[in-house]
């Protein structure tokens, strides 16, 4: 598995930025992919998760109501829709994936196994 993220950018408080997890083109091959961020001089963060097996995402509360995770019918995407970013959600935005064999949605960055290489997102105020 190779996640790739993209998406990030530079956008004003108030605006909106449409974040993709992919695996190279192919199914992303494991049942919970997660999003996480990490802004400068700080610890990596959860975002949201969801399983591909099914389920409700999870979100972190700082994110709840405003970001939007999914996948597309293929399994080959997750996005991260993020709407009304403000400052404090500027980091460095990673994808990760648990092994293929769970299904469980975690939140600990230590129960990911593959991490894509990271998308800035700025937001200016």
């Amino acid at each position: 598995v190779q996640l790739q993220a993209s998406g990030g950018g530079l956008v004003q408080a108030g605006g909106s930025l449409r974040l993709s997890c992919a695996n190279s083109g192919r199914t992303l091959n494991s049942n919970v992919i997660g999003w996480f961020r990490q802004a400068s001089g700080k610890e990596r963060e959860f975002v949201a998760a969801v399983s591909l097996s099914g389920g409700s995402p999870v979100y972190a509360d700082s994110v709840k109501g405003r970001f939007t995770i999914s996948t597309d019918n293929a399994k080959t995407s997750v996005d991260l829709q993020m709407n009304s970013l403000n400052p404090e959600d500027t980091a460095v935005y990673y994808c990760a994936a648990r092994k293929p064999a769970v299904t469980v949605i975690a939140r600990s960055r230590t129960q990911y196994y593959y991490w894509g290489q990271g998308t800035l997102v700025t937001v200016s105020s």
